[in-house]
């Protein structure tokens, strides 16, 4: 999101690893947990492969987000037990801005650890919940809180039959979520001012760094777009609507 700490050189994992280490740091409440050893062997690959700091970041939210709605934690959380999700969120990224992982990469080692796609009907739910979420805080502006409540309103209604959806049907249905998160999002696109369109695409630019000079000019152009959109996305708390019905 704009403001967010840019990433560090990548020749320079040692950094990389610090700036992860304090930020897991707070989110284990101030509880230190040293980067080392293995941990810090699995740190430096995910700076190898150019992963961003804010995608590791929301990585590690995402698995602090799932392991506290199951109640209190009685043990910190530990770099490793967020690997899934980092990568998760990283093949998320590079799919949404359309890179891909530079040679010798290994971002696909950590498949087998991977949660398998939610059902259809589960989306529905997860997105109906988090747009309601993101909704509550009463920080959006009109034209983006009447979108998201539109879409609410038409994901409620839909995800009744979804889980019986088949065929032409449920190709229907999976084209609409697509088009209805295009709508939501370029409804908040427009409520941008100048100068936080500005702050997402520099941020967005910031993220793409390791992958600039394998990029044609019209892909990393198209990439900072979609990776501002992104950045966006995060700072309105907005769940991504479309499904891939792969």
């Amino acid at each position: 999101m704009a403001g967010v700490t840019p990433d560090p050189d990548p020749q320079d994992p040692g950094e990389y690893c610090r700036l992860v280490e304090a930020y897991l740091c707070r989110k284990n409440g101030g509880h230190l947990v040293r980067i080392a050893g293995p941990s810090f062997e699995r740190v430096c690959g995910w700076a190898a492969q150019g992963i961003p700091l804010t995608v590791v970041f929301r990585g590690i939210d995402r698995y602090v987000e799932r392991a506290s709605a199951k109640g209190p934690r009685r043990r910190p959380v530990l770099v490793d037990f967020c690997e899934a999700d980092v990568l998760d969120v990283f093949d998320e990224w590079r799919r949404a801005v359309g890179v891909t992982v530079p040679a010798g990469g290994d971002a696909a080692d950590g498949d087998a650890g991977r949660r398998p796609r939610r059902s259809l009907s589960a989306h529905f739910e997860r997105v109906i919940v988090r747009l309601t979420t993101a909704r509550a805080g009463g920080r959006l502006a009109p034209d983006v809180e009447a979108a998201a409540a539109a879409a609410v309103r038409e994901l409620d209604l839909a995800r009744a039959t979804a889980a019986q959806v088949r065929g032409e049907a449920r190709a229907a249905v999976v084209s609409r979520l697509r088009d209805l998160d295009a709508e939501l999002m370029a409804a908040a696109e427009r409520a941008l001012t100048g100068d936080e369109r500005t702050a997402l695409e520099r941020d967005a630019r910031d993220e793409l760094a390791s992958f600039r000079s394998g990029m044609a000019p019209d892909a990393y152009a198209r990439a900072v777009d979609a990776g501002a959109r992104r950045l966006l996305r995060a700072r309105l708390a907005f769940p991504v609507i479309a499904y891939e019905d792969a």
